[in-house]
Protein backbone atom coordinates (compact mmCIF):
# COMPACT_ATOMS: atom_id res chain seq x y z
CA UNK A 1 0.00 0.00 0.00
CA UNK A 2 1.50 3.21 -0.67
CA UNK A 3 2.35 6.21 1.63
CA UNK A 4 -0.50 8.02 0.04
CA UNK A 5 -3.20 5.68 0.25
CA UNK A 6 -1.94 4.78 4.05
CA UNK A 7 -2.81 7.90 4.62
CA UNK A 8 -6.44 7.48 4.59
CA UNK A 9 -6.49 4.38 6.93
CA UNK A 10 -6.71 3.73 9.98
CA UNK A 11 -2.53 2.56 10.31
CA UNK A 12 -1.21 3.01 13.99
CA UNK A 13 1.55 4.60 15.64
CA UNK A 14 3.64 2.74 17.80
CA UNK A 15 4.10 4.17 21.15
CA UNK A 16 7.46 4.87 21.15
CA UNK A 17 7.73 6.89 18.12
CA UNK A 18 7.81 10.56 17.60
CA UNK A 19 4.42 10.88 16.16
CA UNK A 20 3.39 9.99 19.79
CA UNK A 21 5.28 12.59 21.31
CA UNK A 22 3.96 15.01 18.54
CA UNK A 23 0.11 14.06 19.38
CA UNK A 24 0.82 14.67 22.58
CA UNK A 25 2.61 18.35 22.20
CA UNK A 26 -0.14 19.07 20.09
CA UNK A 27 -3.20 18.23 22.53
CA UNK A 28 -1.46 20.19 25.07
CA UNK A 29 -0.91 23.44 22.54
CA UNK A 30 -5.02 23.12 21.90
CA UNK A 31 -6.34 22.26 25.79
CA UNK A 32 -4.11 25.17 26.80
CA UNK A 33 -5.84 27.57 24.28
CA UNK A 34 -9.16 26.29 24.87
CA UNK A 35 -9.90 24.75 21.89
CA UNK A 36 -12.56 22.21 21.39
CA UNK A 37 -12.02 18.52 21.37
CA UNK A 38 -13.64 18.46 17.69
CA UNK A 39 -10.51 21.24 16.95
CA UNK A 40 -8.08 18.43 18.08
CA UNK A 41 -9.73 15.51 16.59
CA UNK A 42 -9.51 17.45 13.33
CA UNK A 43 -6.36 19.14 13.01
CA UNK A 44 -4.35 15.84 14.19
CA UNK A 45 -6.91 13.98 11.42
CA UNK A 46 -4.58 16.37 8.55
CA UNK A 47 -1.20 17.00 10.42
CA UNK A 48 -1.14 12.54 10.13
CA UNK A 49 -2.61 12.90 6.78
CA UNK A 50 0.37 15.28 6.11
CA UNK A 51 3.18 13.10 7.71
CA UNK A 52 2.13 10.09 5.60
CA UNK A 53 1.67 11.84 2.73
CA UNK A 54 5.45 12.71 2.71
CA UNK A 55 6.68 9.28 3.68
CA UNK A 56 6.49 9.45 7.45
CA UNK A 57 9.13 12.39 7.31
CA UNK A 58 8.86 14.07 10.74
CA UNK A 59 7.21 17.94 10.14
CA UNK A 60 9.93 19.55 11.60
CA UNK A 61 11.98 17.95 8.47
CA UNK A 62 9.99 20.41 5.92
CA UNK A 63 8.39 23.25 5.43
CA UNK A 64 6.63 25.67 2.60
CA UNK A 65 7.12 23.15 -0.45
CA UNK A 66 6.01 20.29 1.21
CA UNK A 67 2.74 22.01 2.82
CA UNK A 68 2.70 23.23 -0.89
CA UNK A 69 3.05 20.16 -2.44
CA UNK A 70 0.10 18.64 0.47
CA UNK A 71 -2.19 21.18 -0.18
CA UNK A 72 -1.96 21.16 -4.40
CA UNK A 73 -2.57 17.53 -4.74
CA UNK A 74 -5.76 18.18 -1.97
CA UNK A 75 -7.03 20.42 -4.31
CA UNK A 76 -6.11 18.87 -7.83
CA UNK A 77 -6.24 14.59 -7.45
CA UNK A 78 -8.68 14.03 -4.40
CA UNK A 79 -10.94 17.50 -5.11
CA UNK A 80 -11.56 18.92 -1.58
CA UNK A 81 -13.65 21.88 -1.23
CA UNK A 82 -12.01 25.08 -0.55
CA UNK A 83 -13.19 24.77 2.39
CA UNK A 84 -11.84 21.70 3.27
CA UNK A 85 -8.32 22.74 1.88
CA UNK A 86 -8.32 25.58 4.42
CA UNK A 87 -9.56 23.60 7.28
CA UNK A 88 -6.29 21.44 6.45
CA UNK A 89 -3.80 24.25 6.26
CA UNK A 90 -4.93 25.95 9.51
CA UNK A 91 -3.77 22.70 10.91
CA UNK A 92 -0.72 22.60 9.50
CA UNK A 93 -0.33 26.37 10.39
CA UNK A 94 -1.00 25.46 13.80
CA UNK A 95 1.00 22.98 13.58
CA UNK A 96 4.68 24.93 12.92
CA UNK A 97 3.93 27.76 14.93
CA UNK A 98 2.18 26.62 18.04
CA UNK A 99 3.45 23.12 18.31
CA UNK A 100 7.05 22.92 17.01
CA UNK A 101 7.61 26.69 17.32
CA UNK A 102 8.39 27.23 14.39
CA UNK A 103 7.89 30.55 13.11
CA UNK A 104 8.56 30.43 9.96
CA UNK A 105 8.85 33.66 7.39
CA UNK A 106 6.89 31.68 5.11
CA UNK A 107 4.00 30.59 7.25
CA UNK A 108 2.13 33.73 6.32
CA UNK A 109 3.39 33.51 2.91
CA UNK A 110 0.61 29.87 2.16
CA UNK A 111 -2.28 31.11 0.33
CA UNK A 112 -5.40 30.41 1.33
CA UNK A 113 -8.10 28.90 -0.94
CA UNK A 114 -10.99 31.31 -2.15
CA UNK A 115 -13.86 30.04 -0.90
CA UNK A 116 -16.80 30.21 -3.04
CA UNK A 117 -19.88 32.15 -1.76
CA UNK A 118 -22.68 29.56 -1.28
CA UNK A 119 -26.31 30.48 -0.30
CA UNK A 120 -27.60 28.70 2.98
CA UNK A 121 -30.71 25.73 2.12
CA UNK A 122 -33.95 27.20 3.71
CA UNK A 123 -37.01 25.19 4.21
CA UNK A 124 -40.17 27.24 3.82
CA UNK A 125 -42.24 27.29 7.61
CA UNK A 126 -44.50 24.72 5.78
CA UNK A 127 -41.88 21.94 5.19
CA UNK A 128 -40.51 22.77 9.11
CA UNK A 129 -44.20 22.09 9.78
CA UNK A 130 -43.65 18.47 7.53
CA UNK A 131 -40.42 17.82 9.52
CA UNK A 132 -41.41 18.50 12.89
CA UNK A 133 -44.71 15.89 12.18
CA UNK A 134 -42.39 12.97 11.64
CA UNK A 135 -40.56 13.47 14.91
CA UNK A 136 -41.45 12.52 17.78
CA UNK A 137 -40.23 12.16 21.69
CA UNK A 138 -37.09 13.90 22.76
CA UNK A 139 -36.10 13.95 19.19
CA UNK A 140 -38.64 16.43 18.12
CA UNK A 141 -37.92 18.48 21.08
CA UNK A 142 -34.31 18.75 19.90
CA UNK A 143 -35.54 19.63 16.12
CA UNK A 144 -37.82 22.01 17.59
CA UNK A 145 -34.94 23.80 19.36
CA UNK A 146 -32.81 23.57 16.18
CA UNK A 147 -35.49 25.85 14.27
CA UNK A 148 -37.04 27.40 17.13
CA UNK A 149 -33.64 28.51 19.14
CA UNK A 150 -31.41 29.10 16.21
CA UNK A 151 -29.12 26.95 18.10
CA UNK A 152 -25.90 24.78 16.09
CA UNK A 153 -26.43 21.12 16.51
CA UNK A 154 -23.16 20.87 19.30
CA UNK A 155 -24.75 23.66 21.46
CA UNK A 156 -28.63 21.78 21.47
CA UNK A 157 -26.91 18.87 22.50
CA UNK A 158 -24.27 20.04 25.20
CA UNK A 159 -27.53 21.78 26.72
CA UNK A 160 -27.77 21.46 30.61
CA UNK A 161 -30.69 21.09 32.87
CA UNK A 162 -29.42 24.45 34.27
CA UNK A 163 -28.81 26.90 31.32
CA UNK A 164 -32.72 26.11 29.86
CA UNK A 165 -34.52 29.33 31.99
CA UNK A 166 -38.68 28.78 31.75
CA UNK A 167 -39.21 31.99 33.93
CA UNK A 168 -37.70 34.47 31.50
CA UNK A 169 -38.40 32.02 28.23
CA UNK A 170 -34.45 31.95 27.37
CA UNK A 171 -31.58 29.78 27.09
CA UNK A 172 -28.33 30.03 27.93
CA UNK A 173 -25.80 29.28 25.14
CA UNK A 174 -22.39 28.18 26.88
CA UNK A 175 -19.18 27.71 25.16
CA UNK A 176 -20.58 28.23 21.79
CA UNK A 177 -18.68 28.65 18.19
CA UNK A 178 -15.35 30.89 19.23
CA UNK A 179 -16.00 29.91 23.07
CA UNK A 180 -18.61 32.74 22.85
CA UNK A 181 -21.93 32.60 25.18
CA UNK A 182 -25.29 33.61 24.29
CA UNK A 183 -28.60 34.69 25.20
CA UNK A 184 -31.58 32.80 22.59
CA UNK A 185 -34.86 32.28 22.85
CA UNK A 186 -36.87 29.16 24.25
CA UNK A 187 -39.77 29.02 22.08
CA UNK A 188 -43.21 28.75 24.44
CA UNK A 189 -44.86 26.06 22.35
CA UNK A 190 -42.09 23.59 23.49
CA UNK A 191 -42.33 25.02 27.22
CA UNK A 192 -45.15 22.11 28.67
CA UNK A 193 -43.27 19.46 26.36
CA UNK A 194 -39.65 20.10 27.59
CA UNK A 195 -40.71 19.96 31.39
CA UNK A 196 -42.22 16.76 30.46
CA UNK A 197 -38.94 15.32 28.88
CA UNK A 198 -36.87 16.78 31.91
CA UNK A 199 -39.21 14.99 34.20
CA UNK A 200 -38.40 11.47 32.81
CA UNK A 201 -34.12 12.99 32.47
CA UNK A 202 -34.27 13.64 35.91
CA UNK A 203 -35.93 9.87 36.69
CA UNK A 204 -33.04 8.35 34.26
CA UNK A 205 -30.63 10.71 36.43
CA UNK A 206 -31.62 9.40 39.54
CA UNK A 207 -31.65 5.97 38.82
CA UNK A 208 -27.89 6.32 37.76
CA UNK A 209 -27.30 7.75 40.93
CA UNK A 210 -28.95 4.50 42.84
CA UNK A 211 -26.73 2.37 40.91
CA UNK A 212 -23.46 4.29 41.59
CA UNK A 213 -23.08 6.64 38.69
CA UNK A 214 -24.75 9.77 37.63
CA UNK A 215 -21.54 11.99 37.12
CA UNK A 216 -21.32 13.69 33.91
CA UNK A 217 -18.64 15.37 32.24
CA UNK A 218 -17.70 18.92 33.62
CA UNK A 219 -16.03 21.23 31.37
CA UNK A 220 -12.56 22.51 31.31
CA UNK A 221 -11.17 22.29 35.20
CA UNK A 222 -14.86 22.59 37.31
CA UNK A 223 -13.86 18.56 38.05
CA UNK A 224 -10.88 19.52 40.36
CA UNK A 225 -12.76 22.70 41.56
CA UNK A 226 -15.91 21.33 42.40
CA UNK A 227 -15.67 17.49 42.47
CA UNK A 228 -19.53 16.68 43.62
CA UNK A 229 -20.52 19.54 40.69
CA UNK A 230 -20.81 16.29 38.24
CA UNK A 231 -23.73 14.70 40.20
CA UNK A 232 -25.76 17.48 40.54
CA UNK A 233 -28.73 17.82 38.75
CA UNK A 234 -27.96 21.18 37.11
CA UNK A 235 -25.33 19.90 35.50
CA UNK A 236 -26.83 17.09 33.25
CA UNK A 237 -27.57 17.05 29.76
CA UNK A 238 -31.11 18.14 28.33
CA UNK A 239 -30.83 15.13 26.39
CA UNK A 240 -28.66 12.45 27.38
CA UNK A 241 -27.81 9.20 25.56
CA UNK A 242 -29.87 5.98 26.57
CA UNK A 243 -26.54 4.43 27.42
CA UNK A 244 -23.44 5.31 29.71
CA UNK A 245 -20.33 4.62 28.56
CA UNK A 246 -16.75 4.89 29.40
CA UNK A 247 -14.94 8.63 28.82
CA UNK A 248 -12.10 7.68 26.52
CA UNK A 249 -10.01 10.03 28.44
CA UNK A 250 -9.90 9.35 31.76
CA UNK A 251 -11.98 5.69 31.55
CA UNK A 252 -14.76 6.97 33.97
CA UNK A 253 -18.23 5.47 33.15
CA UNK A 254 -20.59 8.19 32.43
CA UNK A 255 -23.91 8.85 30.47
CA UNK A 256 -22.86 11.70 27.76
CA UNK A 257 -25.20 13.58 25.75
CA UNK A 258 -27.04 12.16 22.46
CA UNK A 259 -24.23 11.51 19.77
CA UNK A 260 -24.23 13.98 16.57
CA UNK A 261 -24.87 11.20 14.15
CA UNK A 262 -27.89 10.19 15.90
CA UNK A 263 -29.83 13.84 15.56
CA UNK A 264 -28.22 14.42 11.95
CA UNK A 265 -29.58 10.53 10.94
CA UNK A 266 -32.81 11.81 13.04
CA UNK A 267 -33.11 14.71 10.71
CA UNK A 268 -32.24 12.88 7.76
CA UNK A 269 -35.21 10.49 7.74
CA UNK A 270 -37.71 12.97 8.59
CA UNK A 271 -36.69 15.17 6.08
CA UNK A 272 -37.41 11.64 3.66
CA UNK A 273 -40.74 11.04 5.08
CA UNK A 274 -41.76 14.58 4.68
CA UNK A 275 -41.01 14.49 1.08
CA UNK A 276 -38.85 17.08 1.39
CA UNK A 277 -36.43 17.35 -1.90
CA UNK A 278 -34.01 19.90 -0.44
CA UNK A 279 -30.80 18.65 1.14
CA UNK A 280 -32.02 19.10 4.77
CA UNK A 281 -29.41 18.78 7.82
CA UNK A 282 -29.19 20.07 11.68
CA UNK A 283 -28.17 23.36 10.47
CA UNK A 284 -30.48 23.57 7.66
CA UNK A 285 -33.23 24.53 10.27
CA UNK A 286 -30.76 27.14 11.99
CA UNK A 287 -30.55 28.71 8.52
CA UNK A 288 -34.40 28.79 8.42
CA UNK A 289 -34.59 30.20 11.42
CA UNK A 290 -32.47 33.29 10.72
CA UNK A 291 -34.12 33.75 7.37
CA UNK A 292 -37.94 33.66 8.82
CA UNK A 293 -36.86 36.30 11.45
CA UNK A 294 -35.53 38.60 8.77
CA UNK A 295 -39.05 38.26 6.28
CA UNK A 296 -40.97 38.68 9.45
CA UNK A 297 -39.67 42.13 9.74
CA UNK A 298 -36.90 41.44 12.91
CA UNK A 299 -34.18 43.79 12.86
CA UNK A 300 -30.94 41.99 11.50
CA UNK A 301 -28.88 43.04 14.47
CA UNK A 302 -31.73 41.05 17.05
CA UNK A 303 -31.13 38.37 14.49
CA UNK A 304 -26.88 38.73 14.66
CA UNK A 305 -27.49 38.48 18.86
CA UNK A 306 -29.47 35.30 18.62
CA UNK A 307 -27.49 33.37 16.49
CA UNK A 308 -24.23 34.66 17.95
CA UNK A 309 -22.19 35.51 14.92
CA UNK A 310 -19.43 38.10 15.58
CA UNK A 311 -20.04 39.90 12.57
CA UNK A 312 -23.17 41.33 11.04
CA UNK A 313 -21.85 40.38 7.27
CA UNK A 314 -22.11 36.82 7.83
CA UNK A 315 -26.13 37.46 9.27
CA UNK A 316 -26.56 39.33 5.94
CA UNK A 317 -26.63 36.35 3.78
CA UNK A 318 -29.69 35.22 4.83
CA UNK A 319 -31.17 38.78 3.09
CA UNK A 320 -30.00 37.21 0.07
CA UNK A 321 -32.26 33.82 0.79
CA UNK A 322 -35.56 35.48 2.13
CA UNK A 323 -39.12 34.79 0.49
CA UNK A 324 -38.54 37.17 -1.79
CA UNK A 325 -37.82 35.96 -5.28
CA UNK A 326 -34.45 37.03 -6.46
CA UNK A 327 -34.04 40.12 -4.62
CA UNK A 328 -37.97 41.04 -5.20
CA UNK A 329 -37.47 42.05 -9.08
CA UNK A 330 -40.15 40.77 -11.45
CA UNK A 331 -38.92 38.35 -14.36
CA UNK A 332 -39.61 40.03 -17.60
CA UNK A 333 -41.40 36.38 -18.47
CA UNK A 334 -44.03 36.86 -15.97
CA UNK A 335 -44.38 40.65 -17.74
CA UNK A 336 -44.75 38.82 -21.11
CA UNK A 337 -47.26 36.42 -20.13
CA UNK A 338 -49.51 38.86 -18.26
CA UNK A 339 -49.60 41.02 -21.68
CA UNK A 340 -50.83 37.67 -23.78
CA UNK A 341 -53.25 37.41 -21.07
CA UNK A 342 -54.69 40.94 -20.61
CA UNK A 343 -54.84 40.85 -24.82
CA UNK A 344 -56.75 37.43 -24.66
CA UNK A 345 -59.42 38.57 -22.21
CA UNK A 346 -59.27 42.19 -24.14
CA UNK A 347 -60.30 39.93 -27.33
CA UNK A 348 -62.75 37.82 -25.79
CA UNK A 349 -64.42 41.36 -24.82
CA UNK A 350 -64.72 42.60 -28.08
CA UNK A 351 -65.74 39.83 -29.87
CA UNK A 352 -68.12 38.28 -27.26
CA UNK A 353 -71.14 40.83 -29.06
CA UNK A 354 -70.80 39.40 -31.96
CA UNK A 355 -70.65 35.78 -30.92
CA UNK A 356 -73.84 36.63 -28.97
CA UNK A 357 -75.92 38.73 -31.69
CA UNK A 358 -78.91 37.36 -32.86
CA UNK A 359 -79.41 36.01 -36.44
Amino acid sequence: MSDRSEATGNSRVSPDSGQKRLIDRLRGAIRSRGYSRRTEKTYWYWIRYFIHFHGKRHPAQMGAAEVTAFLSWLATERNVAAATQNQALSALLFLYKHVLGQDLPWLGEVVHAKRPVRLPVVLTEGEVARLLDHVEGGARLMVALLYGAGLRQAECLALRVKDVDFAYRQILVRDGKGGKDRMTMLPENILQPLHAHLGKVRALHRRDLAEGYGEVRLPHALARKYPRAGYEWGWQFVFPSENRSADPEGGVTRRHHVHPDTLGRLVKRAARAARIVKPVTCHTLRHSFATHLLERGHDIRTVQELLGHSDVSTTMIYTHVMNKGARGVKSPLDRLEQRRAAYRIEAGVTTSPSRCSPA
